[in-house]
């Protein structure tokens, strides 16, 4: 691509971002109701992730999914939906929001991948894996044969051929496939058989770099190490893993609980004891260091449930209680040392949190999504504000301009604009703050 085509880009992109973090700022609309939603399931914890599967139909063949969803599954949108309120001012911002696109499965999607504004991948229940490369229009069924019974809840796209999806459960259903031709053939590279073990979450530092990480085992955490684009792994030493907590585990909630930023840097949330733990490692894994949060713990339903990092300095941490019934008040943490400290934020989103994002072109606002809606941060993470209220587990943005959401119910959406006829944007460096 010549350097004219990609500023050209870059500006189009910043544009998206300029427009989003002026209309999303509105408020919500008064008095609309959140979104019934499922209690989000935790690695150690939820009934979910430790039982199988409920046997129904998969979704449909490989075939782009512009026909009706198959009986058992919910109707799928006809069209793009708007879930997110119209702005204050109507005159001056276009109405961003999360636009539903249709998947035609009913399956719930904790795993998310976004590439580019026209590709992303979403992974989940029922073996289910989907991919789209016209920016949501349509998403093929590309789940691997015989995987009904699998509980994807990560996945990792390098781009619209290569992905590596992770399975998780107790021993031998914790499995990494990985595909290099778009799904239409998939290879089995890992399969756990330690019945101790339970995967839940990984990440890449690059195209061939990667790791995913295991509740602990022998009082502590495990890490798988892959250096070929996750083609083999091998199991990493843990002499310097910290110990546990006694209840101490992550929660395969999101893809979210196992993050990097650079070539070497990677953090790890846990949950379920005394204490809401972020441990770091500076040098891809081999040794760690664990801080408190100040993110509600001292039960199995608490704890950091997901993690997203800008660079290797400021994150963001959100979780909670998963459970409906329960409140939580302390849904999000932030930190600027890269991890060495957490703090509470001054206005937290009003409730439990899974999963978390920065937004491209950008260095002080991110989303954060769960099952009664989306906050947004335009300050760091020191104050949110519900922007919607559809139900998300995961969410994810590219540094091309591109964010999507993903949950139960076969929800995938894209954030774009929900009506035409847009008459002005604000340029990027005016929404930049730091």
């Amino acid at each position: 691509m010549t350097s004219m085509g990609k500023t050209r880009r870059m500006m189009s992109a910043g544009l998206v971002g300029a427009a989003l973090a002026l209309t999303l700022a509105a408020p919500a609309r008064a008095g609309e109701a959140p979104t019934a939603a499922t209690p989000d399931a935790r690695s150690a914890a939820a009934a979910e992730t430790r039982s199988a599967p409920t046997a129904h139909a998969r979704p449909a063949p490989a075939t782009e999914t512009r026909s009706a969803p198959t009986p058992d599954a919910r109707p799928a949108p006809t069209a793009e939906t708007r879930s997110t309120p119209p702005t204050a001012d109507r005159r001056h911002a276009p109405a961003l929001g999360w636009r539903l696109t249709p998947t035609g499965t009913d399956a719930r999607f904790r795993g998310l991948a976004a590439v580019d504004p026209r590709t992303a991948w979403a992974a989940g229940s029922k073996g289910t894996v989907l991919r789209t490369t016209d920016g949501g229009r349509s998403w093929r069924n590309v789940s691997p044969p015989g995987a009904e019974g699998l509980e994807f809840r990560d996945v990792e796209a390098f781009d619209a051929r290569r992905a590596v999806v992770l399975a998780i459960g107790e021993g031998e259903a914790s499995r990494v496939l990985r595909t290099e031709d778009g799904g239409a053939t998939w290879t089995e590279s890992f399969r756990n058989t330690d019945p101790r073990a339970f995967y839940d979450c990984m990440t890449f530092f690059d195209h061939r770099n990667g790791l995913a990480m295991s509740d602990p085992v022998d009082g502590k955490y495990r890490i798988l190490s892959t250096r070929d684009g996750g083609r083999s792994w091998r199991v990493l030493p843990n002499a310097g893993m910290p110990d546990a907590l006694p209840g101490e585990a992550g929660f395969a909630a999101s893809g979210q609980c196992l993050v990097s930023a650079g070539p070497r840097d990677v953090w790890l949330a846990t949950g379920g004891a005394a204490a809401a733990r972020v441990l770091h490692s500076a040098d891809r894994g081999l040794t760690w260091t664990a801080t408190a949060s100040p993110i509600p713990a001292g039960d199995p339903a608490r704890g950091v449930f997901g993690l997203a990092f800008r660079d290797r300095a400021h994150g963001i941490a959100v979780g909670g209680d998963y459970r409906k019934d329960q409140p939580s008040p302390r849904a999000t943490a932030v930190t600027s040392d890269a991890g060495r400290t957490w703090r509470a934020p001054a206005a937290p989103p009003p409730a439990y949190r899974s999963g978390v994002a920065w937004l491209p072109y950008g260095r002080t606002s991110a989303l954060a999504v769960g099952p009664t809606g989306t906050d947004l941060t335009t300050d760091g993470g020191r104050t949110w504000r519900t922007v919607d209220t559809g139900s998300y587990d995961t969410v994810d943005c590219t540094p091309d301009g591109s964010c999507w959401a993903s949950g139960e119910q076969g929800r995938v959406a894209r954030l774009g604009p929900l009506r035409q006829g847009v008459s002005h944007m604000l340029p990027a460096a005016s929404w930049r703050t730091s």
